[in-house]
């Protein structure tokens, strides 16, 4: 009436009319476990952040730094600057639905939060508030924050 069902190396007492329940009940745990991996290695494919095409960025930094020479052109700098950076995020697959709400997501990655804060906040007065009183040390703080957090995301090297 009992017989002994080895499990794993462990020795259990099951009757012969539960063998198949046990076999079913197995069957069902290791599908499971299959499932949890598939969709484990999926969600994890998904959050992994991949890297941007570094030679793309660095033609379009040079590009954006050509723009500098000029002083009426320093606003489209900083704004290109700023489009670049959140293009970098997007190719990073970091989440958010605006450039500040990536920028939040991404804080762990980036080495200095002031100093791109500092920049996209310019970009913002340039666009919204028609900022028009733009010194050449701003410019230049605004960049150096976009060039890092360039770097940082492994857009430029």
């Amino acid at each position: 009436m009992i017989s002994m069902f080895t499990m794993i190396g462990f020795t259990l007492p099951i009757s012969t009319a539960d063998v198949g329940t046990t076999q079913l009940i197995l069957a069902g745990i290791a599908i499971l476990i299959l499932l949890m991996l598939i969709f484990g290695a999926t969600w994890l494919t998904k959050r992994r952040f991949s890297k941007p095409n570094v030679d793309y960025f660095t033609k379009r930094w040079r590009d954006l730094q050509k723009m500098c020479a000029d002083v009426a052109t320093w606003p489209l700098a900083i704004i290109d600057a700023d489009k670049l950076v959140d293009e970098a995020l997007k190719k990073s697959r970091v989440k958010g639905k605006t450039m500040g709400e990536r920028l939040v997501t991404a804080q762990r990655m980036l080495s200095d939060n002031d100093s791109i804060w500092y920049a996209h906040k310019l970009r913002n007065k340039l666009v919204h508030e028609h900022y028009d009183k733009l010194k050449e040390r701003d410019v230049k703080d605004a960049l150096i924050g976009f060039r890092q957090a360039l770097k940082d995301l492994g857009a430029l090297k």
